[in-house]
């Protein structure tokens, strides 16, 4: 990646490596604060999609290419046992998305047992206070959590980091001092012995046990997901030199503690904390569990930003709250659906036992699953062996197996909640998932025939006015079966026509340089070109104001592409919508077809010759006044003096700079998506019920497209799946 302009970059080795060192100290403080957690639900790096939007081109992306040049991607034969059989692919699906739902509704429970058990603290005291007052004051504390949300990640980082470092810092000092006060031999303990001496004297009750003994470990399972908030490095550093020590030294405090006071059975940590500093501990424990709800409530945020990339949840309003950091996200409508949920559990329950049971149901539920993702993971994505992922899987299901079956006997005592909330969200997104497979399919199968459009000439049959027209479509080959529609119901068409599909890639990232790939439609008097804008699943997709300019860049890139190297110019003779070009975005003037300048003035559009009508300018114009605080930023383009030049290429690039500055409408389809009359009834109620309801209720294509309004064509149309 290129450097920010503006930024000077140090060049001495020795300071480099201080640099990125006190980037990491900055982000290892920050994730005292925000150590978030996800599922490892990225598509593997094999053809495992059931969505059939993959190409070639996508495989050819820097971030396909892991590990050392040398390895070459062979294939597998359970890579190609997978990608063979849909069933199979269908099963994984399932998998991945109860994994993620376990994480959500791990979202919703973390928030819940957190604070209620911090509050009840102030049972402790001689002032002991009713359930109802307690219920209150959590209930306050955790609106006021999700109220601040908005802030954004790297605010709420900031502003608790220094709580957490306190609250390490006071859980160390406690259990160092219970450790010695109480009975120092406790270190013993470190010793694996005891445990197995432990099993086999208590036998199946030590196995039950074990429900509770992992409410200890929860929270490794949110260390490790989306490590666009925080690098690995720092998350590491923070865990190993402060974290862990801190834990052990304040699980043998309250073990020592015990020791001595076998008459207490609940409310340990609180009971064992000097009657000297009882209440500083309490109120930074009251902050630190709300710390620690913070934490899964990003990831959240997390993976559903990514299950909506993949095609698997509805759209929803995603909003990057850092400029500097980048990934850290804030999704409204799922902040407020987690408060009412938290709520919910929160008053119906009133009982940290019972939550704790289905706290501790959804944890180990995540790690299990995550391990079996992450065996698929070390042989399609670091290319290793079977028998090697094979061993990670057994190793780490046979410690995990003790623990989920020891969790899965609370059921009935609670453990029931997180398996109704994956499942209620897991309807969701395979609704949402189905749906949207069936409406690509229906475009896949009802393309318009390229020989029809030859047969139509240039002209289309229709009238071709100025300006350029931006066809929204899902499809990324062929002609959309909108198209048809839109030439049979609309009685013009602009000179210059790009086929637009914005589409999410199986990878994390896709740079800049990257991003579009351009190609052509028809022949060249035809003027119709394709767009594929490439994100990867953690990519943000900026409003940026500037995906026009970038795009007229692009095509006139690829229109001198085509004219100067042979493999393009010669796949117009045999097929008209095959081979793409991969453009760089990077910077505006860094094209080498046009020449760029650029005027910010919100009056420039009275010296700019437009063909829009008048209407079309007072409501822009409207537009402006309403919105002072947006700048609107105008670019215009002008060929380079070349005398060389091919008069077909001038005048093609001509055509489309003019194009440009008649202006741009974005044309999309309104789809209606509805099953065919022989379907079954339960297609029936998935499509026209569930998948109905999901479209009217999230937010529409052209807001989560950041499509202007003022300048949107929207046609009808009924897809029968």
């Amino acid at each position: 990646m290129e450097p920010e302009a503006g930024i000077p970059i140090p060049r001495n080795p020795s300071l480099l490596s201080w640099v990125n060192l006190s980037k990491n100290l900055i982000l290892a403080y920050q994730s005292f604060g925000v150590v978030y957690g996800d599922l490892s639900t990225s598509p593997l790096h094999a053809k495992l999609s059931l969505l059939p939007n993959q190409q070639a081109a996508d495989e050819e992306l820097s971030a396909y290419k892991y590990g050392p040049s040398s390895q070459a991607v062979a294939s597998s034969p359970l890579k190609s046992f997978l990608e063979k059989y849909k069933r199979l692919r269908t099963a994984l699906l399932i998998v991945v998305l109860f994994g993620a739902c376990m994480v959500i509704g791990d979202g919703v429970l973390t928030p819940a047992i957190s604070v209620l058990s911090a509050v009840s603290g102030l049972q402790v005291t001689e002032k002991k206070l009713t359930n109802g007052e307690l219920l209150l004051i959590a209930c306050v504390i955790l609106v006021g959590l999700f109220a601040l949300q908005h802030c954004g990640t790297h605010r709420v980082a900031f502003i608790f980091a220094p709580i957490v470092i306190i609250w390490l810092v006071s859980i160390f000092s406690i259990g160092l001092y219970n450790t010695i006060h109480w009975n120092p031999k406790i270190v013993r303990a470190l010793s694996p012995h005891y445990i197995i001496k432990f099993f086999s004297e208590t036998g199946k009750d030590g196995w039950i046990s074990l429900g509770g003994v992992l409410l200890s470990i929860t929270g490794t399972e949110a260390m490790f997901a989306d490590l666009g908030h925080f690098t690995a490095l720092s998350i590491r550093l923070a865990f190993a030199f402060v974290i862990y020590p801190c834990l052990v030294v304040q699980y043998m405090g309250q073990a020592a503690f015990f020791s001595k006071h076998l008459e207490i059975t609940t409310g340990i940590f609180f009971e064992s904390i000097p009657e000297a500093v009882y209440w500083p501990v309490f109120v930074i424990a009251t902050l630190a569990a709300i710390v620690g709800s913070q934490a899964v409530i990003t990831a959240t945020f997390s993976i559903i930003k990514q299950c909506h990339a993949l095609g698997c949840f509805p759209r929803v309003k995603v909003v990057h709250t850092s400029k500097h950091i980048y990934g850290q996200i804030y999704i409204p409508e799922i902040n407020w659906i987690l408060m009412i949920l938290t709520l919910a559990i929160t008053i119906g329950f009133q009982d940290t036992t019972i939550i704790g049971n289905a706290y501790g149901l959804a944890c180990m539920t995540v790690m299990f699953v995550t391990t079996f993702l992450m065996a698929l993971v070390i042989i399609f994505v670091w290319q290793k062996s079977v028998l090697l992922a094979a061993a990670f899987l057994f190793f780490f299901w046979f410690i995990e197996g003790v623990y989920l079956s020891s969790a899965l006997m609370k059921v009935p005592q609670g453990g029931w909640v997180p398996l109704v909330l994956s499942f209620i969200f897991m309807v969701v997104m395979y609704v949402w998932h189905y749906g949207t497979r069936k409406k690509y399919s229906f475009d896949l199968h009802n393309k318009v025939s390229l020989k029809w459009l030859l047969g139509l000439g240039p002209s289309l049959g229709i009238v071709r006015v100025p300006g350029i027209g931006l066809i929204y479509s899902e499809l990324a080959a062929g002609v959309p079966a909108i198209f048809s529609h839109f030439v049979t119901n609309l009685p013009a068409f602009h000179n210059v026509l790009v086929f637009v599909c914005v589409k999410s890639v199986p990878v994390p990232y896709v740079s800049p340089e990257e991003r579009f790939l351009i190609g052509r439609i028809c022949p060249r008097p035809y003027r119709m070109y394709r767009c594929i804008v490439r994100y990867g699943y953690k990519d943000i997709q900026r409003d940026n104001g500037d995906f026009e300019n970038k795009l007229i860049q692009s095509i006139a890139e690829f229109i001198q592409m085509e004219a100067v190297e042979p493999q393009f110019s010669s796949s117009e003779s045999s097929s008209f919508d095959g081979r793409m070009a991969v453009i760089s975005t990077r910077t505006l003037q860094s094209s080498s077809s046009l020449m760029v300048s650029e005027i910010e003035d919100v009056d420039v559009s009275n010296s700019i010759q437009s063909s829009k009508t008048l209407t079309l300018q007072s409501l822009r114009s409207v537009y402006d006044d309403e919105n002072p605080q947006i700048r609107r930023r105008y670019v215009r383009f002008h060929l380079p003096p070349n005398p060389g030049m091919d008069p077909a290429v001038r005048e093609e690039l001509m055509d489309l700079i003019q194009a440009k500055e008649a202006g741009v409408a974005y044309i999309l389809g309104h789809s209606y998506v509805k099953a065919r009359r022989s379907s079954s009834y339960l297609k029936k109620f998935v499509i026209d019920v569930g998948y109905s309801f999901l479209r009217k209720n999230c937010r529409g294509p052209a807001v989560a497209l950041n499509i202007p309004h003022i300048s949107l064509i929207e046609v009808g149309m009924i897809y029968y799946v």
